[in-house]
């Protein structure tokens, strides 16, 4: 049994006690973001029941979702306290390492963050109404939290997945059409594509990703530079830029070529044919495929194995293998310059119409090139 599946049984069985009051002590330590979530939701319903609860804990999005009332501890003594909404920043940053870990990720709206171990972030992609797609807000995000991550000495690996049953979906139809019309819009996106592969690349601490669900677009671009890359044997991998209409910029030509061989990468990337998690490690473009239910806690399992490692060792491992990464630099920036070049073309603007619409592309049938 993992961690996660003993702390699930662990609290199971406190609840079935029915207690009226329950005692948790870092319940949400080795969960899956999901299932956090789900404890969340039943918390407060014990609560609203009249259950009392006393809750020991370390990630806030939990705390915020069940709590009233607050007290800091000290070295043992109670520093601070009183009801959550007047809970400060200056005082999480001056009684403990927590209150700089919220001021530096409070800011991010689309990514949710808790910890299944104390040196292990994990970040969840979070737009639920869309299968977590990539919006403007988001991809923003994406080419900024690398260098959060790199900066924070509270963090020695991070795990990166989806909220729910996907990963990623891909980007979000709004902001295609904006980058199709507006050339501000263009432009900053093409700066925040270029910045989320490098920012990945460069980013000190080991990066696992955990793929569950359809997994395309921006999101599947930190997913498959991610330093060991786990997914669920039948997770969905799409890179869909040529049936959209552009070149496939982003992290394509950088590294598909290298995980799964050139043959593999130009017959998935010209034909944007799915590709299954089992099939994706067969061909190397995944480090490890497991059964979906298995996910969360091999990935947690990684990232504890790296944080408790040699961290000099594994960052400076990390640097040199990725130098091959770094050699690829002008391809990839051409790769891209290319994708943002026909984003100003037809084809794009035929491609985001059939998506729409939920129909075949009736692409033009010649080209200048």
């Amino acid at each position: 049994m993992s961690g996660g599946q003993q702390q699930m049984l662990a609290i199971g069985r406190a609840l079935m006690a029915n207690p009226d009051l329950l005692m948790l002590d870092e319940p949400s330590e080795g969960l899956a973001p999901v299932i956090i979530d789900e404890l969340g939701e039943t918390l407060v319903k014990l609560a609203a029941g009249g259950t009392s609860i006393l809750l020991i804990e370390q990630n806030f999005s939990l705390v915020h979702v069940v709590a009233e009332r607050y007290y800091v501890l000290s070295k043992g003594a109670v520093v601070e306290q009183g009801q959550l909404a007047g809970l400060s920043k200056e005082s999480l940053k001056k009684h403990g390492r927590n209150g700089s870990m919220s001021d530096v990720y409070a800011k991010y709206q689309r990514l949710k963050f808790d910890r299944p171990h104390p040196r292990v972030l994990r970040i969840t992609m979070y737009n639920p109404e869309r299968l977590n797609a990539a919006d403007e807000i988001m991809h923003a995000e994406l080419a900024a939290i690398w260098q959060d991550v790199d900066k924070d000495p509270t963090v020695s690996a991070a795990i990166l997945t989806g909220h729910g049953k996907a990963f990623s979906a891909g980007g979000d139809f709004k902001m295609i059409d904006k980058i199709i019309t507006d050339f501000e819009t263009r432009a900053r996106n093409w700066k925040e594509a270029r910045d989320i592969v490098y920012n990945v690349i460069n980013c000190s601490k080991p990066v696992i990703s955990a793929i569950r669900g359809p997994a395309v677009g921006a999101g599947l671009v930190c997913g498959l530079l991610a330093d060991i890359s786990i997914a669920a044997k039948d997770a969905r991998i799409i890179d869909g830029h040529t049936r959209l209409g552009v070149a496939a910029g982003d992290h394509a030509a950088i590294i598909w070529p290298l995980l799964c061989g050139m043959a593999k990468a130009k017959y998935y990337l010209l034909l944007c044919d799915p590709i299954s998690g089992a099939e994706a490690e067969r061909v190397g473009l995944v480090s490890l495929a497991v059964e979906d239910g298995e996910l969360d806690a091999k990935a947690v399992e990684v990232a504890t194995r790296l944080a408790e490692g040699a961290p000099n060792a594994i960052r400076w491992t990390k640097y040199a293998l990725n130098n091959w990464l770094r050699m690829m630099g002008p391809t990839f920036d051409t790769s891209l310059a290319l994708e943002f070049m026909g984003f100003t073309g037809p084809d794009v603007k035929e491609g985001l119409a059939s998506h729409i619409e939920k129909r075949k592309p009736a692409f033009p049938e010649s080209s200048p090139l």
